[in-house]
């Protein structure tokens, strides 16, 4: 962890699957299928294309009875393909029936998401809670207690606008509703605890889609709760908006020492690719510096003296071919996460950050000469020119890692 990140919000620790969460463990990495569940065959790609990017705990969408029967189905074939990320249900208003209904179902998952929110409505929402817990607590397996902005318990709500009207010093709504998601959350795992489950299989989480909202609510949260919590910033939106958004408030919340799982909630471009959301996630962690998860690639942002695109398609492919061997090199070279790559543009600054990597190259800039030197732990090893620069440096990549984490490298230590 970052010397700069504050003390962790000290958390119980939950085992979620086999994937411990809180209690100081390394914050955990999540996403969710956009799958119908019914449909066996997409949802397991999609799981397992999830799980094969870096998502640690993998949510699945539990609506109705056909996708309650296919749940073990699907757990099945996952771990007929070495798939063992653990799958979390995500029930909303029928839960009760659908865990009761399907005994497999409750059994196949690793944990429960429950929604105070639209558990059950006035006199139905306490026994149909009562009994997803109880569930739980015989299929020994936790839960997670979700309250979302757009779905909180407005008869919660009501009651505290009420109380906040009467007050000699009300505050705004905004306020209060902060209040109302706070006491939701707390209240339901207050009950839960009640009904019989343990401390240690309740996971909390208070989502909301704005970022002053999501940290004022997160901050009280942690201030108040020792549960592990999930963080995410619900409806986070497309492309750079949802990307920047999650990242603003998640990364004000980490630095706090706040959060023990996270799931960066990217709305994907059409037929767009649903892993994304899991490398935003390590990629978050990892620039913060409380985790490492693939090499990590510095390159230059360009400027009127590197007018090629050399640099630019040179750091996009070294970026790519990283990503795509990191399933290999992880089980061939550990460690291999911890590596540091430069790939810079032209003489200013290219030599200086190119010694500071484990291994970096320095393109020429515009009007430079077409000569490219690498650097090796600080040291010039090599000058690259020439059509084949790119899949030269590639083998000093590969060359480097074999050498540095490689069998023979760890043998001689």
């Amino acid at each position: 962890m970052s010397a700069s990140v504050q003390e962790r919000h000290k958390s119980v620790a939950v085992d979620v699957g086999g994937v411990i969460v809180g209690g100081g463990a390394p914050i955990v990495v999540q996403s969710m299928t956009n799958t119908d569940t019914a449909d066996v065959d997409a949802t397991v790609a999609q799981v397992a294309a999830l799980a094969r990017a870096g998502s640690e705990i993998v949510r699945i969408t539990v609506d109705r009875d056909e996708a309650a029967a296919a749940v073990p189905r699907i757990k099945e074939r996952l771990l007929k393909q070495n798939v063992t990320a653990p799958l979390v249900g995500d029930f909303h208003y029928i839960g009760h029936k659908l865990l009761t209904d399907h005994p497999g179902c409750a059994e196949a998952l690793d944990k429960y998401r429950i929604n105070p929110g639209n558990v059950g409505f006035k006199n139905k929402r306490d026994p149909q809670f009562t009994q997803i817990v109880e569930m739980a607590i015989k299929h020994n397996k936790p839960v997670r207690i979700g309250v979302n902005w757009g779905s909180l318990d407005q008869e919660l709500l009501t009651k505290l606008m009420d109380e906040n009207s009467a007050s000699s010093a009300p505050k705004s709504a905004r306020e209060v509703t902060h209040e109302a998601m706070v006491q939701s959350a707390l209240l339901s795992a207050e009950r839960a605890e009640e009904i019989g489950l343990p401390r240690n299989r309740i996971i909390l989480s208070a989502k909301v889609s704005a970022v002053q909202d999501l940290i004022a609510v997160y901050m009280e949260l942690a201030r108040r709760s020792p549960y592990a919590l999930h963080l995410g910033l619900t409806e986070a939106g497309m492309g750079s908006k949802g990307i920047v958004a999650s990242s603003a408030a998640m990364g004000v919340l980490l630095q706090q020492g706040i959060g023990d799982t996270i799931r960066v909630s990217l709305t994907p471009e059409p037929n767009g690719d649903r892993t994304l959301e899991v490398q935003v996630a390590q990629e978050l962690l990892q620039t913060m510096g409380l985790r490492t998860f693939v090499p990590l690639v510095a390159a230059c942002p360009g400027c009127g003296r590197t007018t090629s695109t050399t640099f630019q398609e040179l750091a996009s492919d070294i970026q790519s071919f990283i990503r795509t061997s990191m399933p290999q090199w992880k089980t061939r070279y550990p460690g291999v996460e911890n590596l540091t790559v430069a790939v810079m543009g032209c003489i200013v600054n290219g030599p200086g950050e190119s010694k500071h990597a484990d291994i970096g190259i320095s393109l020429p800039g515009t009007g430079e000469q077409p000569t490219a030197p690498v650097f090796v732990d600080g040291k010039k090893v090599a000058t690259l020119r020439g059509p084949n620069l790119t899949s030269d440096f590639k083998a000093m990549v590969t060359d480097y890692i074999e050498r540095r984490f490689g069998q023979g490298a760890r043998a001689a230590e």
